[in-house]
């Protein structure tokens, strides 16, 4: 009977700490990046990643754009500095999505999604017409990165550009 209320209590007061925490800041790690999450903060990373998602590019880009701005600092920037370069990338944005992605790789260069970003940002400047920078990426991911999905796309598309 003891147990049944400290499982109780525990979920009452976890459930508590869930909905205080869309009030008060608190601190979160978000792949490997560690700080401060303000509230409000990750309704407005998910509502922006919900939209990449259903492929309404123009509002996550919007809503990408809008989160970076407001949350310069969060654990949740590069992630959304990686979403908004992809969204940039798929409305043909290609400076802009060259821009946010080497912000990315700037501000966070050990960050588990730089490979990923920068096969993007290779892509971008394939398409924006600037083959001997894309060159240049693909062949840094591919010393970088040897073991990654990532590396492999890249000498794919090294192999295509010659």
């Amino acid at each position: 009977q003891g147990d049944d209320i400290g499982a109780s209590q525990k979920t009452y007061y976890q459930d508590l700490d869930t909905r205080l925490g869309n009030f008060e800041p608190r601190t979160a790690n978000i792949e490997g990046v560690s700080g401060i999450v303000q509230p409000g903060e990750k309704q407005a990373y998910d509502d922006a990643l919900k939209a990449f998602q259903a492929g309404n590019l123009k509002k996550a880009d919007g809503d990408f754009s809008a989160f970076i701005k407001k949350y310069s600092d969060s654990p949740y920037s590069p992630l959304a500095l990686f979403w908004s370069g992809n969204s940039k990338y798929a409305n043909k944005d290609y400076s802009g999505a060259i821009a946010q992605l080497q912000n990315l790789i700037k501000r966070y260069p050990s960050h588990p999604r730089i490979p990923s970003a920068m096969l993007t940002l290779g892509n971008a400047q394939l398409e924006s017409g600037n083959k001997t920078a894309a060159k240049k990426t693909f062949s840094e991911i591919a010393s970088k990165y040897p073991d990654t999905e990532a590396a492999k796309d890249a000498q794919k598309l090294l192999t295509a550009i010659k």
